[in-house]
């Protein structure tokens, strides 16, 4: 099966099931020498998969993800909770609600690319494709897979997506 049609299949076992929020930070330019907030605005929405986002026509690479929550006075013992504070406030202030998940710093894959029989992982090398992005996925020995983590190997798509579908359809007790 093709990546296209194994997204399509998830796509459908999916259909009523929960979305959350992606969203683009966006920098305001300076007014009058004076910075401005930065503030997340709403792009759409998608099932979260892991290391897949997965849209009505689209399939996403996982960026970042924060909860919205109003900005408040804080003291952050590292430089990391500072920058996840300012993106939860920014989301506050693009419109999601306290506590919404927002994805951002996603990008766009293009898994046509594998039956092409180009980019990551497929039998022209790791690395060596300077078009479009298959991000984590890849053909391994013929068969389309992701990477579900920097430190992993890769695994089927098929039974990636059949796990993760399961997951987000029927969650364990207390997630």
């Amino acid at each position: 099966m093709s990546a296209n049609d194994l997204l399509d299949a998830a796509r459908t076992r999916l259909g009523g099931a929960p979305r959350e929020a992606l969203g683009e930070l966006i920098v305001p330019r300076r007014l009058l020498g004076i910075a401005r907030a930065p503030r997340i605005e709403r792009r759409g929405s998608a099932w979260h998969l892991g290391v897949l986002l997965l849209t009505d026509d689209a399939v996403l690479a996982t960026g970042e993800v924060v909860r919205a929550r109003h900005d408040a006075p804080r003291g952050y013992t590292a430089e990391s909770q500072r920058h996840r504070a300012v993106l939860a406030a920014a989301a506050s202030r693009g419109g999601f609600a306290e506590g919404e998940v927002v994805h951002i710093g996603w990008r766009m894959l293009e898994p046509a690319v594998l039956e092409r029989g180009s980019g990551p992982g497929t039998d022209s090398g790791p690395g060596t494709d300077s078009g479009p992005d298959a991000g984590p996925l890849a053909v391994v020995d013929g068969v389309v897979s992701v990477r579900w983590s920097a430190a992993a190997g890769y695994m089927p798509l098929a039974a990636y997506l059949e796990e993760r579908v399961a997951l987000l359809l029927d969650p364990p007790a207390g997630a």
